[in-house]
């Protein structure tokens, strides 16, 4: 019989000699295996770091933005300017001095072309001002002749003035003038940035290209240098096609504004050209307000014939002129040229839609080096049309059908005749 204690229970009993007394069963939670291992601290850290590190990476892009695309303008524009400044330099000039010409020379242009044509639009809107009663008084005509009504300028002008939504336009642009400022010289700012870094690229070029092979072994620094003329033969390129397409759009134009008998045709004519080619995506909306706004000085009836002609040939230039010149200067499909655009607008806005045609082609010619090409088979899959030589032509087909009808036309005769 087992001995009980005082309580009644039963006593534990001694193991017997020589034997390990059973252990008891470890509490929950309290076993080795339940430690928490050392690399997790470490790596819980590690984790938080690299969160911390891509969230402050985030926000500086994001700051940067504005910046990063003012360099990616200013790159290629020194692009553009590489080829001028390069044979000026091989001539023996500085090329910081070189460069400094070539935007000289720009800067003189763009200038002499803005005052120009500031000088016109502040004479004609001048006269605009001067005109408008007899513009009105001529539209008031026009609707009590055409609708029998009683209207009179003095009504319109007292209606208009005391309208609520010439007192909200005034007051809403009293307002804004603050904004209109300070975007006024955020441009100048933005402006000034990218002539700088673009001057800068193009003054120092070599210096540039040496440091960033210096830290490339030979191999890589070929291809580096290969790249980059690469991107100055196409970036020149893209400006070649759109100074021509401006020309051609400044001579059509400026054909419509002269038969139309409309002043300054010239100078309009080179705004329509310029403004339209060198502003993406809305440059031709600018372009054709300009002269819809000095024909109507001459005739209502005008500026809606330069509206019309304006949309028809945007249209020409979208679908037969800016495909063709594209694919023959930059050597893209028009295609892969009209999504380039897009997708150069979608990421970037206009100055994608600016740069992506010259971007996409430098990495096209670049990559083309990398392909290998082999030879394509002579099948009419491919190639599109019959191999010479291979079966009968159209031509051939065509006169052997008409041989069969008329023969069969032939024998029917002859049985009716037999008959």
């Amino acid at each position: 019989m087992a001995p009980t204690d005082e309580s009644g229970q039963t006593a534990p009993q001694a193991p017997p000699s020589g034997t390990t007394p059973p252990s008891r069963p470890p509490a929950a939670g309290a076993g080795p295996n339940d430690r928490m291992p050392r690399w997790l601290p470490r790596a819980m850290v590690l984790a938080l770091a690299l969160i911390a590190v891509f969230q402050l990476g985030s926000w500086a892009f994001h700051q940067l933005i504005g910046l990063l695309i003012n360099i990616l303008i200013a790159f290629f524009l020194a692009l553009a300017i590489e080829p001028a400044v390069s044979k000026m330099a091989a001539r023996g000039m500085r090329r910081g001095l070189a460069t400094f010409l070539v935007f000289f020379a720009v800067v003189i242009v763009s200038a002499g072309f803005i005052v120009l044509l500031g000088s016109m639009l502040a004479g004609q809107i001048i006269k605009i001002v001067e005109d408008f009663p007899d513009y009105l008084d001529s539209v008031i005509s026009w609707i009590n002749g055409h609708f029998h009504t009683d209207l009179k300028r003095v009504d319109v002008q007292e209606g208009l003035l005391r309208s609520d939504w010439l007192r909200n336009y005034v007051q809403n642009s009293a307002t804004g003038v603050l904004d209109v400022s300070a975007q006024v010289l955020g441009g100048l700012f933005q402006l000034l940035t990218i002539v700088l870094f673009s001057f800068y690229f193009a003054a120092d070029g070599p210096r540039l290209r040496r440091t960033i092979c210096s830290v490339l072994p030979p191999a890589r620094q070929a291809e580096v240098l290969r790249a980059w003329e690469i991107a100055v033969d196409k970036t020149g390129g893209y400006l070649y096609s759109r100074g021509l397409m401006a020309l051609v759009s400044g001579v059509a134009h400026f054909v419509l504004l002269q038969a139309l008998e409309v002043p300054y045709a010239p100078v309009l004519a080179v705004w329509v050209g310029l403004v339209s080619q060198f502003i993406p995506t809305i440059g031709t909306y600018l372009a054709g307000a300009l002269p819809m706004l000095i024909a109507f000085t001459v005739d209502p009836w005008y500026a809606l014939w330069v509206l019309v002609f304006v949309v028809i040939y945007q249209q020409f230039e979208n679908y037969v002129l800016q495909p063709k010149l594209t694919s023959k200067t930059v050597d893209i499909h028009p295609a892969v040229a009209f999504g380039s655009v897009i997708a150069g607008t979608a990421l970037l806005g206009a100055v994608g839609a600016l740069i992506a045609i010259p971007a996409v082609a430098t990495l096209q010619a670049f990559l083309g080096a990398y392909v290998k090409r082999y030879a394509v088979t002579d099948d009419p899959r491919v190639h599109g049309h019959r191999k010479r030589g291979e079966g009968p032509s159209p031509v051939t087909r065509a006169r052997a059908l008409w041989e069969r009808r008329r023969q069969g036309t032939q024998d029917s005769t002859d049985g009716d005749e037999s008959a």
